[in-house]
């Protein structure tokens, strides 16, 4: 089944659109959406909570769908950026690594990815509306980048790949490890506190490049 379009909205002729104001929406449907759920949330609620009126949220979103998908995109996006791939085609392929693991476990283990999760399992009639949502603004844009990079290394004779995809698939998989159940569970998972993360990731590149590291 081909996945839904992104809830994207262009801008049209005329006035450019405000950043700041659009910065101030997004970081407001973050905080609330976060604290409430999505169902708790409104768009009067966000617009005053950014302090713009309900008609500039419609000005820059179409609507709370696509509001979350861009809260959510933009979170990503700051821990994990654009350039960071980009950056990562040069370099030893360990280091490339050791820079995308650590954001990226970083992401993983960060109190709004937890309040998330949480926020979609207190009602399985979020996930379900959601959920294809949260992967195309998320996981799905972070996997296509790295598929990218271990691409480019497998042309380079840096790794040795036949199946880019399931390997990139993997190596995410390895950095998520047990961080956001133990989260989740709050005290009794144990918390992520005293964990080394740098380790943990450094052990799963160490891993990574043993079964696709040149022969």
């Amino acid at each position: 089944m081909p996945s839904a379009p992104s809830p994207r909205r262009q801008a049209g002729p005329g006035r450019p659109k405000s950043a700041q104001k659009r910065r101030a929406i997004l970081q407001a449907a973050q905080r609330l959406f976060l604290a409430n759920g999505f169902e708790g949330t409104s768009v009067d609620q966000i617009a005053a909570e950014a302090g713009v009126s309900k008609l500039t949220v419609y000005s820059h979103f179409t609507g709370k769908e696509a509001l979350f998908f861009a809260a959510v995109e933009e979170r990503c996006r700051e821990q994990l950026p654009d350039a960071l791939f980009a950056t990562a085609l040069a370099g030893p392929i360990r280091d490339r690594l050791l820079d995308i693991g650590l954001r990226f476990h970083t992401l993983l283990a960060s109190e709004d990815a937890v309040a998330l999760h949480r926020m979609l399992m207190r009602d399985p009639r979020t996930v379900e509306r959601l959920g294809e949502l949260l992967w195309n603004a998320g996981p799905a844009v972070i996997l296509a980048s790295l598929e990218a990079v271990l691409a480019t290394a497998v042309a380079r004779r840096e790794l040795e790949i036949e199946r880019v995809g399931e390997a990139a698939r993997q190596f995410l998989w390895l950095l998520k490890g047990d961080i956001n159940l133990r989260m989740l569970c709050g005290p009794a998972g144990g918390g992520h506190g005293d964990d080394d993360g740098e380790a943990h990731v450094a052990s799963v590149v160490t891993m990574f490049l043993r079964a696709y590291g040149p022969r």
